[in-house]
């Protein structure tokens, strides 16, 4: 038997959810498998939605996120890296003009444009559109191994540092491959070299592949002779 009140309790509670809807875009719910977007990263989309509509973070912490996902907080960086890779989510800095301080905010602007293009497509061409549903599915077979490749190096990075990464050194590591164009191969070398010279932070190996490029220093090869003139003097 209920205790005297408690159907006005959990009506209240009902209340307070239906007050706390999370908003999201129907074309979401609609097209997110045409965006070759997983059920995981879906959510790890709403979360992140959540945080910043009923919440007021705008950056919530990887773990933050693993425990409302129940999984892994090296599961949601890579969650994350995926989507900033493939446009869906971007990290801006912003400055607060009344204390001063920069801080970081998830911007999910990438994903509305791109829900935006499908609505746009299906308006203008219903055949194309169905036509374009598949795509995603062809895309991401083409890039299954680029992507196991990426993962793989992510792991070096990992154990090197002997902790996860950021989403922001995600980030720096596919803007080196997706961006710089640098070879993976090249950047495996640059953490050998930071590990060897003690320095095992991201600035110090972006240095080192600045300074290649500069140098034209692409492979192996190039590396040993390049690291032979520097000891030379440059002879």
């Amino acid at each position: 038997m209920s205790e005297p009140g408690e159907g006005t309790w959990v009506k209240g509670i009902a209340y307070g959810m239906s007050m706390g809807s999370v908003q999201l875009p129907y074309a979401l719910l609609r097209y997110y498998t045409r965006l070759g977007l997983s059920d995981g990263e879906m959510l790890l989309i709403q979360h992140l939605i959540s945080f910043q509509q009923l919440e007021g973070n705008d950056f919530p912490t990887l773990e933050e996120l693993a425990v409302r996902m129940n999984i892994p907080p090296e599961q949601v960086a890579r969650g994350l890296q995926r989507l900033m890779r493939d446009g869906f989510v971007s990290i801006d800095e912003d400055l607060d003009e009344a204390s001063g301080i920069q801080y970081e905010r998830y911007n999910v602007l990438g994903l509305y444009v791109k829900l935006a293009e499908c609505l746009q497509e299906e308006s203008s061409s219903p055949a194309v559109a169905r036509k374009s549903a598949a795509l995603p599915y062809q895309q991401y077979s083409r890039q299954t191994m680029e992507e196991v490749e990426e993962r793989n190096m992510f792991r070096v990075f990992e154990n090197e540092f002997g902790r996860p990464l950021s989403p922001m050194e995600y980030e720096t590591i596919s803007g080196w491959i997706d961006q710089d164009r640098y070879p993976e191969e090249l950047i495996l070398l640059a953490l050998k070299e930071a590990v060897f010279a003690g320095k095992v932070h991201f600035r110090y190996i972006d240095r080192i592949l600045l300074e290649w490029s500069r140098n034209r220093v692409k492979t192996t090869e190039d590396v040993k002779a390049y690291a032979a003139r520097f000891r030379s003097g440059g002879r």
